[in-house]
């Protein structure tokens, strides 16, 4: 479908608006809603990062460019009804102003277990994410900052002292030990390759290869 073609399918209100939502591609996570014009719409789809209009200020804005936290497009939809608009992105750093990675983090009802493990098996997404964003933007008392600050050798001897608290706890047969100090050097990992610009799909990738 061509691109005005797809723009004439949606269906503005009254002020020339149209909901879009917007999910992390990876975690499926909803990170915001925002509000678009014909206009941004179409800097959407031309430039591959996300455009919205503001009510407030009656202006367009590009998500990201005072934080740097840009959202690269990888799937665009419209709802059945042509009155709403699902965007897929790859997040960098957080969408929320708040500092938080999603903008929906008030959490009204929880009503099973199943949202709880889906939880975590899209958070080590999360906190790589979160990693990511407290690389470039450092806040005081953060010990994530301080391990950037350091630098790698720091971050390496910390990857060496975990391994060796996992050695012990299994040595001493406790599964709640290794339990903790898995977590701990699983962190530390990941502040690793978010030093070296790996990302987690990378690992998954290579892990890929060699399943095949």
């Amino acid at each position: 479908m061509k691109q005005m073609e797809f723009v004439e399918k949606i269906k503005f209100d009254f002020n020339g608006l149209v909901p879009a939502i917007v999910q992390d591609v990876e975690t499926r996570e909803v990170l915001m809603l925002a509000y678009m014009n014909k206009e941004s719409l179409l800097k959407t789809i031309e430039t591959g990062k996300t455009w919205f209009y503001s009510r407030s200020r009656k202006k367009l804005w590009n998500k990201g460019e005072t934080s740097g936290n840009f959202q690269e497009i990888v799937d665009m939809y419209y709802d059945c009804d042509g009155d709403s608009i699902l965007i897929k992105v790859k997040q960098k750093g957080v969408a929320c102003h708040t500092g938080r990675y999603s903008c929906f983090y008030n959490k009204i009802l929880e009503t099973s277990a199943l949202s709880n493990k889906d939880n975590i098996d899209k958070f080590v997404n999360y906190l790589y994410k979160l990693i990511e964003y407290r690389k470039n933007n450092p806040k005081e008392g953060s010990y994530t900052s301080y391990l950037f600050e350091k630098g790698l050798d720091k971050i390496l001897k910390k990857i060496g002292e975990e391994t060796s608290e996992v050695i012990i706890g299994a040595k001493n047969k406790s599964k709640e030990e290794v339990i903790y100090e898995i977590s701990d050097l699983v962190y530390h990992i990941l502040v690793l390759m978010v030093e070296m610009g790996v990302t987690v799909d990378d690992i998954k990738t290579e892990l890929h290869k060699r399943h095949k």
